[in-house]
């Protein structure tokens, strides 16, 4: 059996969920609903940090998500993700959505929205647990992490400075 803290490659976590947007999906303004999308996006992250972590993962919090072009009914939508970076318990996992609009013939996808998730791995106790370290495979992949390094720094510092400013005011 593997250790299950054995490093493990960025593309070990890589994971593609795709469907089409239907007309459930649309918000007053006749596009998909943002909210449609956000969960799509933790459901790719969820597989890509499962997979990574070799179980259960669940959300911490949902770094950043950038909206780019809206979605239309009919569209069929591709969300992929990936570990850009571990920590003892817990990963990033970056995501990028497309879609192929459908009614417009070949062309390559259009990038609608990208994100950044915070998963932590948890036993069936709901406990953390510890995650494999990431092994980025390539220099694209050494950039994520870093740039993941970049953005786990603003989330303490944020987190700290908020948790100075209330005890300052308390």
């Amino acid at each position: 059996m593997t250790d299950k803290l054995d490093g493990r490659p960025t593309a070990h976590s890589r994971v593609t969920l795709s469907r089409i947007m239907t007309a459930i999906d649309v918000n007053l303004y006749g596009t998909v609903h943002g909210g449609v999308l956000v969960k799509f996006i933790d459901d790719v992250a969820g597989a890509a940090s499962a997979r990574h972590s070799g179980g259960t993962a669940v959300t911490a919090s949902i770094d950043e998500i950038i909206f780019l072009e809206p979605v239309k009914v009919g569209d069929l939508v591709h969300a992929s993700a990936q570990v850009n970076w571990t920590g003892t318990t817990s990963m990033e996992v970056g995501v990028r959505v497309t879609a192929e609009r459908w009614d417009a013939v070949g062309g390559e996808p259009l990038t609608v929205a990208t994100a950044y998730l915070v998963f932590v791995a948890v036993d069936v106790a709901g406990h953390p647990r510890p995650v494999p370290p990431v092994e980025p495979d390539g220099p694209e992949n050494e950039r994520r992490f870093r740039e993941a390094l970049i953005r786990r720094e603003h989330r303490l510092a944020r987190r700290a400075a908020i948790q100075r400013a209330r005890a300052d005011h308390g």
